[in-house]
């Protein structure tokens, strides 16, 4: 039976950063940016309300341009894709499960993952107000894990989880191996192994080797 490697992207994939974070900067927004992200981390911001303020931070100039400049030039862990290549090659499958706008998050499918989940922000430029019903939560991330183990023919039991917060603790107990990533308190005390550094592959060679 093979497994369902499931990758979160704000913190885990992207070292010390987030998708928004990265958007934003291309904007000159910095600062506002980080004052949203420590109130979302502070659970002053639901998931939806921190879209739509983000969203009307970049409503005025945000370009496809811009977003592929900021996926680009973002703080990416080294060897991604050698992971997925290796994880493809054993007849196992990857895929990326983030909060973050979906039309950042699947700019990952051509680094080889088979799946890459987002939620529904408004498309760029950005024109529509936030649709709460299409931004994901921590417990969505479980539900969408339950449907690609649907469609590929697997269970929670197959399935590791990488992640590095508190946005990762609902997937983390519901799957039997994880590993944190870069994280805080909030999934260090739930994951099976913990990585620190910069290198994907060597956060994977815990779950190939066992730790």
């Amino acid at each position: 039976m093979g497994k369902l490697h499931l990758f979160d992207m704000d913190g885990t994939l992207l070292y010390g950063s987030a998708a928004a974070v990265e958007i934003s900067r291309q904007l000159g927004l910095d600062r506002e940016i980080a004052e949203l992200e420590r109130a979302f981390a502070a659970g002053e911001l639901t998931p939806p309300r921190f879209a739509q303020l983000a969203c009307d931070l970049w409503a005025a100039e945000l370009t496809e341009a811009q977003v592929a400049a900021a996926f680009e030039g973002a703080p990416w862990l080294a060897g991604i894709q050698e992971v997925w290549a290796d994880i493809r090659a054993r007849g196992e499958r990857c895929a990326v499960i983030s909060l973050s706008p979906g039309f950042f998050v699947e700019r990952l499918l051509v680094w080889g993952a088979d799946a890459a989940c987002g939620s529904r922000w408004p498309v760029v430029p950005i024109r529509e107000p936030v649709e709460p019903a299409g931004i994901l939560s921590p417990s969505a991330k479980v539900r969408i894990a339950d449907e690609l183990c649907a469609q590929y023919g697997l269970t929670r039991d197959d399935c590791v989880a990488y992640g590095d917060s508190m946005s990762d603790t609902d997937l983390f107990a519901a799957v039997p191996a994880s590993v944190a990533v870069n994280a805080d308190h909030h999934v260090s005390d739930l994951a099976s192994y913990a990585y620190t550094g910069r290198d994907l592959r060597e956060a994977y060679e815990l779950v190939r080797t066992g730790g």
